[in-house]
């Protein structure tokens, strides 16, 4: 049985404890006190959720959290009034550089990119002719 819950469907095979937080916005922790809340085992595998389990689950989340497309477009709102505003946030957002407070002379090389520019990092070695 798939369960699909906020247009995720979360994988058949895995325990409902690992499979939660497949959904955006969902962790472990939150998972754990969901099905804590809804007195659901956290052993059990999704493909072997009741129809009734898996209805209440998903009524449960919908009701109380934000999670998937309707909290991606919360953040991605939530970036673009920093740009809009231009604070100090919003433009390290707008230049792809680290946002919280990291420092770029060393490390940040996959928010910059992995640009290397020492001098031996691009070189080839000696004993190739050129």
């Amino acid at each position: 049985m798939l369960v699909r819950i906020a247009g995720a469907t979360l994988p058949n095979e895995k325990r409902i404890e690992a499979a939660l937080p497949f959904l955006y916005g969902i962790g472990l922790t939150r998972a754990r006190k969901i099905l804590n809340d809804l007195k659901i085992s956290p052993d059990i595998r999704v493909k072997n959720l009741s129809e009734s389990e898996a209805n209440r689950l998903r009524e449960y989340i919908e009701k109380n959290f934000k999670v998937e497309g309707e909290l991606k477009r919360e953040v991605l709102t939530n970036i673009k009034r920093l740009k809009e505003i231009k604070c100090y946030r919003g433009i390290r957002h707008q230049r792809g550089l680290p946002v919280r407070g990291q420092r770029t002379k060393t490390n940040s090389r996959t928010v910059r990119g992995n640009v290397r520019k020492t001098m031996g990092s691009g070189r080839k070695p000696t004993s190739q002719k050129t």
